[in-house]
């Protein structure tokens, strides 16, 4: 038997196409790994096994015939709890969903079907997809492999960390404050927000929800970012209600190496401080952008107040995640805010006040979002991309303490736990691009994760940048102990 666990996605697809490994023989093997490393991990917590064994015995039928179904034929795959597929439950972690059952495939798994995948499970969340931790009362707590006293991230928690331990060959998650991201950066993986719209997320939701809501994505986790390319060609698309009339064109990247991209840094933020070792890889990856040849700035940024634009994008986040709260815990967040002192500006009242905002203020922030969205499109005229960290530290301990109570430890000083997702809202908020790469383990042995924010719809400007990175040393590495037996 061969050693597949940490190959990417493409390459076991190739390994596949070149007979080298079967489909069903390829499933088994990561099976496998399941049973032996997930009890401790938990982090696929769903399981499809009879169902994935006939696919890949299907698969295999097809390419002895001469077939190849897509760019990921026969490449076993796991996904995040939030997706639906059919006859498997989706409840975002919430107990009261606990016997949701999917009745049919979202659109992209359909799609990824389509390409070729064998999906075979699911991967834990937290609840409501709400959290940098993923642990809920359905299906527990999923371990960082890493380091097992620390976090894996979320919401796709279970998706980076499945991936980083070798448990399955591909991934895809949602985004809406670094849910994708800030698993990747945690678990030492690759992870691509896009493009707000780009992939369609119709079935990545709850009973009833058919709307995309503004802010939020799905997009692909992968071990390498030839990985995130091939899933977001597979996932793109308008949905069959804009098919009529709408196309995707991404533009390729006109860059044909490290040393012809221009990049800006943005290397830490007094409004959201990372520690001293992440600010340090962020030269470092500068260092190995100028020796290729290429040019950066550690100076340029777009034209906008920071400390605004983070605060209309929490005004819009909290609005958002607002809209996915029950009629019950809607009126209790109601009932809070009436109860707030008008002269209450601080963040916890601001949070309160966004949950239940009227439609004209979310408007006005809208708008207010638009111009700085403006703002970043006139800097990527000169730039091509820009580099910052999505979280300030690597994985922290796990912590289930209410969210009032807990902080983050950044070089020994206590911050806010979600002042971090100011990292994640620069991209989020103005409906860019964002792609993730590992940077190798810090001081602790952990992963450290930078991210890459280009143009929207710069998407594979910014996956091809890892894919050079990668090239230079920057590249996916395994956690320890988590070898063939």
């Amino acid at each position: 038997m061969g050693d597949w666990a940490f190959a990417s996605a493409t390459e076991l697809a190739s390994k596949i196409q070149a007979k080298e490994v079967g489909c069903l023989e390829l499933l088994d093997y990561f099976l496998a790994r399941v049973e032996r490393f997930n009890p401790v991990l938990n982090a696929i917590v769903v399981q499809d096994t009879e169902r994935a064994r006939i696919r890949a015995r299907e698969a295999d039928e097809a390419l002895a015939r001469g077939e190849r179904w897509g760019p990921l034929h026969g490449v076993p795959m796991t996904i995040k709890e939030s997706y639906n597929v059919a006859g498997t439950p989706t409840t975002n972690g919430r107990p009261d969903m606990k016997n949701n059952i999917a009745p049919e495939d979202a659109l992209s798994v359909q799609r990824l079907k389509a390409a070729g995948v064998v999906l075979f499970g699911k991967t834990n969340v937290p609840l409501n997809l709400a959290d940098f931790q993923s642990y809920n009362e359905i299906y527990g707590t999923t371990q960082n492999p890493w380091n097992l006293e620390r976090i894996p991230g979320g919401s796709s928690g279970g998706s980076a960390a499945a991936l980083a331990a070798g448990l399955t060959g591909f991934d895809t998650g949602s985004d809406i404050g670094g849910s994708i991201r800030n698993p990747a950066h945690y678990c030492g993986v690759y992870g691509h927000k896009p493009t707000w719209g780009l992939l369609p997320p119709r079935g990545h939701a709850l009973p009833g929800t058919l709307a995309q809501s503004d802010l939020s994505v799905i997009g692909p986790l992968g071990r390498s970012a030839a990985d995130l390319e091939v899933g977001v060609r597979v996932m793109a698309g308008p949905d069959e209600i804009e098919s009529r009339g709408m196309r995707v064109d991404l533009p390729e990247p006109r860059q044909k190496g490290l040393g012809d991209y221009r990049v800006a840094l943005w290397p830490n933020q007094a409004l959201s401080p990372v520690s001293a070792e992440t600010e340090a890889r962020v030269g470092t990856v500068a260092e190995a952008i100028t020796q290729a040849g290429g040019e950066v700035d550690f100076e340029a940024r777009p034209d906008f107040d920071i400390e605004e634009g983070h605060r209309i994008y929490q005004s819009l986040l909290w609005a958002t995640m607002g809209s996915r709260s029950t009629d019950e815990e809607f009126a209790a967040v109601v009932g809070e805010s009436d109860r707030l002192d008008p002269s209450d500006q601080g963040d916890a009242a601001r949070t309160i006040r966004s949950q239940v905002a009227r439609h004209r203020d979310y408007l006005v922030a809208n708008n207010a979002r638009t111009h700085i969205r403006w703002a970043w499109h006139d800097f990527f005229q000169s730039y091509d991309a820009l580099i910052a960290p999505i979280m300030a530290t690597p994985a922290f301990a796990h912590d289930h303490r209410r969210f009032g109570e807990r902080t983050i430890e950044v070089d020994g000083v206590e911050r806010p736990y979600f002042e971090q997702i100011f990292w994640a809202g620069l991209a989020i908020n103005s409906y860019l691009p964002s792609t993730v790469f590992p940077t190798g383990p810090g001081e602790e042995g952990l992963p450290i994760g930078l991210q890459i924010i280009g143009p929207q719809f710069g998407d594979l400007t910014t996956i091809a940048l890892a894919g050079h990175l990668e090239a230079a040393g920057f590249a996916f590495e395994a956690p320890p102990g988590y070898g063939p037996a």
